[in-house]
């Protein structure tokens, strides 16, 4: 057994010419060894245990069937990636190697991080599809949004110096020149997404043209979002989740053309329309405006012709009803016939109205002959002077002539009764052709009770003959 094994304090040992290292020397040396040896790495793995946290850091772990190393992207680099790191892609990541003295471990410092070949981009887009497809972007239940007919102001979000944006004018210039309102963006690279992204929802935020300022950019009728072809690489930024997620939700009408026909986006699937091709977009946009003005013009010729028609068949009609209706004179002759006829009765009855009316004339003449009138003069005369006699005969006065006196009243009102003599006081008295007025009745029945009292006298009228009438 080694003597130098049990020692409790440390001695420098014959033919031993190490010397003792701090933990912090070792790990120094270790990290300048692995930094010298390894500074630069490109590594082949699967991405594990993926996260960005507050900072801007991203943190992760790569992986294959032996071997785990983990990997940090500092904020900058993280900024640039062209695509959105999940678990489970398979990446090559190039970078560094160094250690971590707190922890004891080695990592990899990654510097740029890539898809590992067209396999884990196609992987990477199968997965995403599926997980918008999942929120519903992508189902055929969601409302579309329908083309206008006839757009008057076209949005174009694509590059503003490519081959793209004068094949989509020149195309719209040949079927129907529209307004076309450019949003130049990078159609590729880093930052390409975003921009296309932010373009879609600018215009989706424009006023619309019933609220826009005058002179203002007000929102168009419809947006084509357009790039020419390339490959999966090249055509990336329309599969980025800010491009889906703007598409989607934007409230304008979208067509989609990005690459050729053969090329297929996430973009595409979010639109409200896929056209195969930039210039597919374009005629897909509007109409062709000879079409419309041939149709037009047919139309109004079509119309000219049935309102022609309509005329000429309500002519022809209109002349065989004619032919059916009678002529004037079969139409007004009873009428006149009529008329003659009530003409020639008016005659005649005016004259028996005249015949009867000379008649009842003569008759009445005979009537107020003088020798009639006489007659009946006289019979007038005759019964007139019996009215004055028997108005004389009920005169009240003309009993005075036999003695008897006639009371009243001052105001000349007849007393009937005693009673009513008694009442009123001063009495006037009637005779044949003089009046005793202011004649006073002393005291009355109750003040002159020795006066003799009143009692009604027998009648004497009984028995006597009734006196004859002058009528």
């Amino acid at each position: 057994m080694d003597a130098a094994a049990g020692r409790l304090v440390a001695e420098p040992v014959a033919g031993d010419n190490a010397m003792a290292l701090s933990v912090g020397e070792l790990s120094g040396r270790l990290k300048r060894m692995v930094e010298g040896e390894f500074g630069h790495v490109r590594l082949r793995g699967e991405i594990s245990g993926y996260k960005r946290v507050a900072s801007g850091h991203s943190y992760l772990a790569l992986k294959d069937d032996s071997a785990v190393i983990d990997g940090v992207m500092w904020k900058g680099n993280s900024a640039s990636l062209a695509f959105r790191p999940e678990d489970g892609i398979e990446v090559i990541a190039t970078g560094r190697l160094t250690t971590y003295p707190g922890r004891s471990k080695y990592q990899i410092i990654i510097e740029r991080m890539e898809l590992a070949g067209a396999g884990a981009l196609m992987a990477l887009l199968e997965r995403n599809k599926a997980r918008f497809d999942a929120e519903g972007l992508f189902a055929k239940s969601r409302a579309r949004r329908a083309l206008p007919f006839m757009p008057r102001v076209i949005g174009v979000v694509t590059s503003g110096t490519g081959a793209v944006i004068r094949d989509i004018l020149h195309r719209l210039e040949d079927r129907c020149p529209t307004h076309v309102i450019v949003w130049p963006v990078k159609v590729q690279g880093q930052g390409a997404a975003e921009e296309i992204a932010a373009a879609v929802r600018g215009f989706d935020a424009l006023p619309g043209r019933d609220d826009a300022a005058p002179g203002a950019v007000a929102k168009p009728d419809l947006v084509i979002v357009a790039r020419g072809g390339g490959s999966i690489e090249d055509l990336w930024a329309f599969n980025e989740e800010p491009v889906v997620r703007a598409v989607a939700g934007c409230s304008i009408p979208i067509i989609s053309a990005v690459g050729h026909e053969t090329d297929t986006t996430l973009c595409d699937h979010a639109a409200d329309l896929r056209a195969p091709t930039p210039t597919a977009a374009a005629e897909i946009a509007v109409p062709v405006l000879a079409d419309l003005r041939y149709t037009l013009d047919a139309m109004s010729a079509r119309t000219a012709r049935c309102a022609s028609r309509h005329v000429e068949r309500g002519r022809e009609r209109l002349t065989a009803l004619a032919r059916l209706l009678p002529s004037r004179d079969r139409l007004l002759g009873p009428q006149r016939q009529r008329m003659d006829e009530a003409a020639t009765r008016a005659d005649r009855a005016l004259e028996r109205r005249v015949a009867n009316a000379r008649g009842t004339l003569d008759r009445v003449a005979g009537a107020i002959r003088p020798a009639t009138l006489e007659r009946r003069l006289e019979a007038a005369r005759r019964s007139l002077s019996d009215v004055g006699r028997l108005v004389e005969s009920l005169n009240p006065d003309r009993i005075l002539e036999r003695g008897y006196a006639r009371v009243t009243t001052p105001a000349g009102a007849t007393i009937t009764s005693a009673q009513a003599a008694l009442d009123a006081g001063a009495l006037t008295l009637h005779f044949r052709h003089h009046e005793v007025v202011d004649v006073v009745v002393a005291g009355t029945v109750e003040e002159a009770p020795a006066r003799p009292q009143l009692r009604r006298k027998p009648s004497t009228d009984a028995g006597k003959a009734e006196q004859p009438t002058l009528l």
